[in-house]
Protein backbone atom coordinates (compact mmCIF):
# COMPACT_ATOMS: atom_id res chain seq x y z
CA UNK A 1 0.00 0.00 0.00
CA UNK A 2 3.30 2.55 0.99
CA UNK A 3 4.31 1.60 -2.60
CA UNK A 4 1.25 2.98 -4.43
CA UNK A 5 1.03 5.93 -3.02
CA UNK A 6 5.07 6.57 -3.36
CA UNK A 7 4.08 6.42 -7.32
CA UNK A 8 1.02 8.32 -7.24
CA UNK A 9 2.52 11.34 -5.46
CA UNK A 10 5.33 10.57 -8.24
CA UNK A 11 2.71 10.59 -11.21
CA UNK A 12 1.11 13.59 -9.48
CA UNK A 13 4.65 15.65 -9.15
CA UNK A 14 5.29 15.08 -13.04
CA UNK A 15 1.68 15.63 -14.08
CA UNK A 16 2.16 19.05 -12.06
CA UNK A 17 5.33 19.89 -13.94
CA UNK A 18 4.16 19.02 -16.82
CA UNK A 19 1.59 21.31 -16.36
CA UNK A 20 3.34 24.37 -15.12
CA UNK A 21 5.91 24.13 -17.98
CA UNK A 22 3.41 24.04 -20.69
CA UNK A 23 1.75 26.85 -19.38
CA UNK A 24 4.48 28.84 -18.70
CA UNK A 25 6.00 28.10 -22.39
CA UNK A 26 3.04 28.92 -24.29
CA UNK A 27 2.97 32.58 -22.44
CA UNK A 28 6.18 33.03 -23.85
CA UNK A 29 4.81 31.71 -27.63
CA UNK A 30 1.64 33.34 -27.35
CA UNK A 31 3.57 36.56 -26.30
CA UNK A 32 3.57 39.76 -29.33
CA UNK A 33 6.38 41.37 -29.76
CA UNK A 34 5.78 44.99 -30.60
CA UNK A 35 7.44 45.94 -34.30
CA UNK A 36 10.58 48.13 -34.18
CA UNK A 37 9.71 51.86 -34.97
CA UNK A 38 10.01 52.75 -38.47
CA UNK A 39 13.56 54.52 -39.15
CA UNK A 40 14.03 58.37 -39.36
CA UNK A 41 13.96 60.07 -42.85
CA UNK A 42 17.28 61.19 -44.11
CA UNK A 43 18.63 65.04 -43.60
CA UNK A 44 17.80 67.23 -46.04
CA UNK A 45 20.09 68.55 -47.92
CA UNK A 46 23.53 67.48 -49.67
CA UNK A 47 25.40 64.95 -47.48
CA UNK A 48 28.93 65.67 -46.32
CA UNK A 49 30.79 63.01 -48.17
CA UNK A 50 29.45 63.80 -51.74
CA UNK A 51 32.03 66.11 -52.54
CA UNK A 52 35.23 65.00 -50.27
CA UNK A 53 37.21 63.30 -52.76
CA UNK A 54 37.25 66.53 -54.68
CA UNK A 55 38.00 68.60 -52.28
CA UNK A 56 41.10 65.98 -51.03
CA UNK A 57 42.80 66.69 -54.64
CA UNK A 58 41.89 69.98 -54.41
CA UNK A 59 43.83 70.96 -51.68
CA UNK A 60 46.65 68.78 -52.56
CA UNK A 61 47.46 70.65 -55.94
CA UNK A 62 46.81 74.05 -53.90
CA UNK A 63 49.66 72.49 -51.02
CA UNK A 64 51.93 71.32 -54.27
CA UNK A 65 51.64 75.61 -56.09
CA UNK A 66 52.05 76.79 -52.42
CA UNK A 67 55.31 74.52 -51.55
CA UNK A 68 56.41 75.21 -55.28
CA UNK A 69 56.04 78.66 -55.01
CA UNK A 70 58.03 78.78 -51.08
CA UNK A 71 60.85 76.70 -52.23
CA UNK A 72 61.53 78.42 -55.97
CA UNK A 73 61.27 81.93 -54.57
CA UNK A 74 64.88 83.39 -54.89
CA UNK A 75 66.42 84.61 -52.04
CA UNK A 76 67.87 88.18 -51.88
CA UNK A 77 72.20 87.95 -52.64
Amino acid sequence: MLKKTKNNMKNNFTQIFFLLVSALSSVQILAAVTPPPPPAPPPVGVPIDSGVVVLFFIALITGYFITQKLYNKKTPN
